[in-house]
C-alpha cells in the first residue's frame, strides 16, 4: 500500500483545475477531502465533505485534522461582480477563519492570478510589484491575498497565468475572449499546463513556498496570434505598435530560484506530446 502523506482539503475540486489536480494528489499518496455543496460527485478516490464557503459553521468538519488546504474555488468570468467579490473574498475569509480555529498548523495554499499586475508594467509582472487589477476577478483575488497574509497561518500564494491542457477546453475557448477584448495579436501571454499546477502545488505542500507569493509559469510566453492558431482560429495579424507589451506576461524567476522546473515547458511541447 502507498504511504499516506497527509490529509488535504481542496476547494473547487469540481472545477477546471481541481478535477485535474486531485487525481495527481491522490496518486501521490494524499488523502484528499473535497468541499462540496449538496451531493455533488467528486473525482474518484477523493472524499466528499459537505460544506459551503458562505456558511462559516459548515467549514469546521472540513478543515479539522488537515495538514493542508488548497483553495481553488473562485468565480472568474461572470457579469455578476457582487458574486465574484462574495465568492473570492468572503468565501476565502470564511475558510481562513475556520482554518485558524480548527487547523492552525496547516498550510494554506491559495490559487491566485497573474492578472493582478499593472497593465502598463514596463517588464513582466514580478511578485514585489505594486498590483493594479483592472477587473473584479483579480481585484477580489488581491483582497483575498491580503487577508491570507495577515492571518498568521502558514500560507503560500501561487499566481497562475493562463491554464490549459488535459482536455480542459480552455485553449479552445480563448479566441472568443481575445477577439472580444481586441487584444493585439503580438501580445505574449504566460501559460501553465495542468501538470505543472501539480508541480507547483507539490512544492508548496513540501514547504518550499511557505509565506511566499510566487508566479508560476512555463518557459515560453506565447503570442496570442500563435495560441489562437493552435486553437484552430486564425487571428487577423497587425504591424501596428504593440501597446502594453508586458500585460499578461509574468516573471517566474522566483519560482525558478526555488527549484520549480515545469514538466511541460511550452505549449508546443504539450501539442507534440498530445497533452492538450
Amino acid at each position: 500500500m502507498k504511504e499516506l502523506l497527509g490529509t488535504i482539503l481542496v476547494t473547487g475540486g469540481n472545477g477546471l483545475v481541481g478535477t485535474r489536480l486531485l487525481p495527481r494528489l491522490i496518486n501521490a499518496g494524499f488523502e484528499c477531502r473535497v468541499l462540496v455543496r449538496g451531493k455533488k460527485q467528486v473525482p474518484a478516490g477523493a472524499i466528499s465533505v459537505e460544506g459551503d464557503l458562505f456558511e462559516p459553521a459548515s467549514l469546521a468538519d472540513a478543515v479539522k485534522g488537515v495538514s493542508a488546504i488548497i483553495h481553488l474555488a473562485a468565480v472568474f468570468r461572470s457579469p455578476d461582480t457582487d458574486l465574484i467579490w462574495k465568492s473570492n473574498l468572503e468565501g476565502t475569509r470564511n475558510l481562513i477563519a475556520a482554518a485558524k480555529i480548527h487547523a492552525p498548523q496547516s498550510r494554506f495554499i491559495f490559487a491566485s492570478t497573474s492578472h493582478v499586475y499593472n497593465i502598463d508594467n514596463p517588464y513582466p509582472g514580478r511578485e514585489e510589484d505594486e498590483v493594479a487589477p483592472q477587473h473584479a476577478y483579480p481585484a477580489s483575488k488581491v483582497a483575498a491575498e491580503n487577508e491570507l497574509r495577515e492571518s498568521e497561518l502558514n500560507w503560500s500564494i501561487l499566481r497562475f497565468p493562463f491554464v490549459y491542457g488535459d482536455g480542459d477546453g480552455h485553449l479552445e475557448a480563448l479566441p472568443q475572449h481575445v477577439i472580444a477584448a481586441k487584444f493585439h495579436p503580438a501580445m505574449r501571454m504566460s501559460t501553465i499546463h495542468h501538470r505543472d499546477i501539480y508541480t507547483a502545488v507539490q512544492m508548496a505542500l513540501d514547504g518550499i513556498m511557505d509565506n511566499s507569493t510566487v508566479n508560476i509559469a512555463d518557459e515560453a510566453p506565447t503570442t496570442l496570434y500563435e495560441l489562437l492558431k493552435l486553437a484552430g482560429n486564425a487571428m487577423e495579424s497587425s504591424s501596428e505598435p504593440l501597446i502594453n507589451p508586458w500585460y499578461l506576461h509574468s516573471d517566474s524567476s522566483l519560482a525558478r530560484s526555488l527549484g520549480f522546473q515545469p514538466v511541460i515547458r511550452t505549449v508546443y511541447q504539450a501539442i507534440q506530446e498530445g497533452l492538450l
